[in-house]
């Protein structure tokens, strides 16, 4: 949540009162992340964030925008994007469907499509217990099924595609073990993606990148509570893709020590275990777990990489080490079978 775009206090004082939620009383830019443009804004009536988006395309925003609405409306804890009154639809009705439709939750600001939506209550936490773990693994299930009947399609834009495209762009940035280790990744993951068994996965919309710092959890007093989930937000790299895709990306930040990138099966256990009380996995989902979390480490090692290496100019911008990815993704590869000693557990 870089800050690429500079955007003057009276120009987001202007689109707030449009928008009918008072007069702007703070601005303040966001440090943190890569992709897009934040501010947090402060008006009469609440506390808001503002997104410019530098990448995506104004006719891929309504996929992201749409399905946050559609969580929010089934009691999930996501921001609800606010909508432009001069294109809403009347009170009561759907949301539009078209791709090519205007989307009453897609806005513009300084020459960039833009969104606001509602600030989360609480914090991320940043060294989960086993208790955050079962609340997000809960919580992630919840969300695939919500989003079942969601009607808009589209395909994760970081997915197996892209990752074909981009690294042949990483690989002259990188030594030759890294080159290999990258290379054979990609081979296996187009293998995987080939055959029957990936293809009769459960899929529908993901997250896609449900980090320890895209979560919220509640700040209350009694330190020995048990923490409360209090929001997920960023589905700024939503898609339709396999919904084990979205548990490994998961598995790879919430359940490993993030130092080493080594697996910890207590805090996978309990994520685990949360989330199949909502979504039990099936024969196949168990069975590709353990290519499925190699995928999510290559996804984001390669983007770490891309990052990196190939850095945008912004005023607030802090480039994730790649290093870290690269570190999970070894040890995915070489011990698969703590993730069938954790499936294992959870039979007994």
């Amino acid at each position: 949540m870089a800050v690429f775009t500079e955007v003057g206090f009276g120009e987001a004082d202007a689109l707030v009162q449009r928008l009918g939620l008072g007069p702007l009383r703070e601005l303040r830019g966001i440090e943190g992340g890569i992709e897009n443009t934040n501010y947090f804004a402060t008006t009469e009536t609440g506390e808001f964030v503002l997104t410019l988006f530098e990448r995506l395309r104004a006719e891929q925003l309504p996929y992201y925008l749409c399905l946050m609405k559609h969580l929010a409306g089934r009691g999930l804890p996501v921001p609800e994007p606010v909508a432009d009154p001069a294109i809403a639809p009347p009170s009561g009705h759907a949301l539009t469907i078209p791709a090519n439709a205007p989307c009453e939750l897609l806005l513009k600001v300084a020459g960039k499509p833009a969104a606001l939506v509602q600030r989360l209550s609480g914090r991320s936490e940043l060294s989960p217990g086993t208790a955050h773990c079962f609340q997000l693994g809960e919580m992630l299930a919840r969300m695939h099924l919500a989003a079942r009947d969601f009607p808009r399609i589209q395909p994760n834009l970081r997915g197996l595609a892209w990752w074909n495209e981009t690294v042949p762009v990483v690989l002259p940035y990188i030594d030759e073990p890294q080159a290999a280790l990258l290379r054979a990744e990609l081979a296996y993951q187009n293998h995987v993606a080939e055959t029957s068994a990936y293809a009769a996965l459960p899929r529908g919309p993901v997250h896609a990148d449900m980090f320890r710092d895209n979560v919220m959890f509640a700040t209350g007093e009694d330190a020995g509570a048990a923490p409360r989930l209090t929001g997920v937000f960023d589905f700024y790299f939503a898609g339709t893709d396999t919904w084990l895709f979205d548990l490994a990306v998961c598995l790879n930040d919430w359940a490993i020590d993030l130092p080493s990138g080594e697996h910890d099966a207590e805090r996978a256990d309990s994520l685990l275990s949360a989330y199949e009380t909502v979504r039990p996995l099936n024969a196949s989902e168990r069975a590709l777990l353990p290519a499925m979390l190699r995928a999510a480490a290559l996804r984001f090692w390669i983007s770490r990489l891309w990052d990196f290496h190939l850095p945008r100019e912004a005023s607030m911008l802090k480039p994730h080490d790649p290093a870290h990815f690269e570190r999970v993704l070894r040890e995915r590869a070489n011990h698969p079978h703590v993730m069938a000693q954790s499936l294992e557990r959870l039979a007994a």
